[in-house]
């Protein structure tokens, strides 16, 4: 989704946030941008398995069934696959690829923030050769077990190959936990086992032993044993217009930090031990909790433009 460019930097200053870490800062081979003209609200962040230096992403809300193959050294897309099989996607919102061999895409937003009854999840082989082609998805019915949210965050494991979602509320959402295999026969139920800041993307790092987690203005690593979240480390994520995505490199020894808009920038980040022993940088902090009652009014109508996470007074997409 869309936020204005000035309520993002107002918020910024408003929390006294470094525009830059130091890491951030400096150039980096991980570098790129998104050149395709196509690719206006690249959402979500994911590094192939199969292509060394590609990158998966695709267009936020209701683009069509697309996903697009970018080649981190050129920034050019590489290859467009179609979807076909699931229908009219609603709100892509999120990608991850799977040590099975697919790629699993998150149509799990919800801006009216519970309205879908149920969302879904795609998912389709990796292709061996990069080029635009058609391909047959398998999709899966979502729900939640405590009811619908919005979310804009899907991973999974490199090792169970579980699937986890991150909501998106304000105040802070939930990690949720997917079936031990999802099935087409009927609906998947997701079951919270956390609680976690208010998320646009994360990530599970290749060896399964870390979960990276982004917001707007913050990122951290959570430490992951026995499927259960553990111990936070700052990462000192950049700034972006609109921080939408992060996905870890091949290697684990950093991280991608993705953003929305035309000709986006894609930004390398290491994470100290190769993402088996991060430091705890300075990071921004996670967003306040909203308050409640008539103090929510006050504050609602003297913050519109400094809040964390406003929604533009438009209709939702």
């Amino acid at each position: 989704m869309r936020f204005p460019m000035r309520s993002l930097l107002s918020a910024a200053t408003a929390a006294g946030l470094v525009v830059l870490g130091a890491a951030a800062a400096a150039a980096d081979d991980g570098d790129f941008t998104i050149k395709d003209p196509r690719i206006k609200e690249s959402s979500g962040l994911a590094a192939s398995r199969t292509h060394p230096g590609i990158y998966w992403t695709h267009n936020d809300s209701d683009d069509g069934p697309y996903v697009y193959a970018i080649d981190s050294k050129t920034g050019e897309t590489v290859a467009r696959i179609t979807m076909t099989g699931v229908g009219r996607p609603r709100d892509v919102e999120a990608i991850s690829v799977g040590s099975d061999g697919n790629v699993y895409v998150g149509d799990i937003g919800d801006n009216l923030g519970g309205t879908w009854k149920n969302v879904w999840i795609y998912k389709f082989p990796e292709p061996a050769r990069l080029k635009d082609a058609t391909v047959k998805a398998t999709q899966y019915v979502v729900k939640y077990a405590d009811g619908p949210r919005n979310a804009e965050a899907l991973m999974v494991h490199p090792k169970t190959g579980r699937l986890y979602i991150a909501s998106k509320k304000e105040g802070g959402g939930g990690l949720y936990e997917g079936p031990e295999r999802l099935s087409t026969a009927g609906t998947n139920v997701f079951r919270r086992i956390d609680d976690v800041p208010w998320v646009t993307d994360g990530a599970f790092s290749p060896d399964g032993t870390k979960l990276a987690l982004r917001g707007y203005f913050w990122a951290a690593e959570y430490d992951w044993k026995g499927g259960k979240l553990g111990t936070r480390h700052g990462v000192s994520a950049p700034l972006m217009r609109q921080a939408e995505s992060v996905t870890y490199t091949p290697d684990g020894k950093a991280l991608l930090f993705g953003s929305e808009g035309e000709r986006s920038p894609v930004a390398r980040v290491a994470v100290a031990g190769g993402g088996k022993s991060p430091s705890d940088a300075p990071t921004a902090p996670p967003p306040p909790a909203r308050p409640s009652g008539r103090a929510a009014r006050r504050w609602s109508s003297s913050h519109w433009s400094t809040r964390w996470h406003a929604e533009p007074p438009s209709s939702p997409r």
